[in-house]
């Protein structure tokens, strides 16, 4: 699949293809809606994998629904679209899946950049509390709640899932390499589940200069490819 991308606005990254790949566990089944969508890259993977799938994505920024819109049509594939605040948005229905790659910098990292990048990139524009308080008035009962978050902020997760009493059902790290301690964690998590949390193995990036077997064949499942949008 291609997808537009802004040459010079935010691109998504390696981690919205293990987010997709880790999704894909799941089968991701009736209503499923993609939170901060961007270009629509992961919405429109699982789309493409389960066509039954009634999806709808929804972003902030009118760039990023434009491009989710190019995308949708360059790849023939159906969703709702919607312009709107995830926090704040009035949903006509609830979701069996939401799944999201949400922005998780926080202000120590924050560097000088324009307002978009910051958007899609800091916290401070959609912090945890907030996002998991409005997954959990968004999810149907037993609902799935699918996404990736910066790994040192494991405990700031787990107070926001207890917070919103959504349970973590299963764990997934991603580290760069062997040896390299987990910069991202993948979480499934469910609304009114009563199950233990399952670890999975760990996901290298990198065997040596190389990408290791898993993650190539994660980005080959994937199949996704960059046209540069103006």
């Amino acid at each position: 699949m291609d997808f537009y991308q802004y040459k010079d606005g935010y691109r998504y990254t390696s981690d919205v293809m293990f987010l997709y790949d880790f999704a894909r566990n799941f089968r991701p089944k009736g209503d499923v809606l993609d939170v901060g969508c961007g270009c629509g890259i992961l919405g429109l993977l699982l789309k493409r994998d389960f066509p039954s799938i009634d999806l709808s994505m929804i972003d902030i920024q009118n760039e990023h629904i434009f491009l989710a819109d190019k995308n949708k049509n360059l790849n023939a594939l159906s969703a709702e679209l919607i312009l709107g605040d995830f926090t704040k948005y009035d949903f006509n229905k609830k979701f069996d899946f939401i799944v999201s790659n949400p922005p998780f910098y926080n202000e120590f990292t924050k560097k000088s950049e324009d307002k978009r990048l910051l958007i899609s990139r800091y916290s401070d524009f959609l912090p945890l509390k907030t996002l998991f308080n409005s997954v959990w008035q968004n999810l149907k009962q037993k609902g799935s709640f699918i996404f990736c978050y910066d790994a040192r902020q494991l405990e700031d997760i787990f107070i926001a899932c207890v917070t919103a009493k959504i349970r973590i059902c299963d764990i997934c790290f991603i580290h760069p390499r062997e040896g390299k301690e987990a910069l991202l964690v993948l979480i499934h998590a469910k609304k009114d589940s009563k199950s233990y949390a399952k670890i999975h193995p760990p996901i290298f990036v990198f065997d040596g200069e190389n990408y290791a077997k898993k993650a190539k064949d994660i980005f080959k499942r994937a199949d996704s490819r960059s046209v540069n949008c103006e």
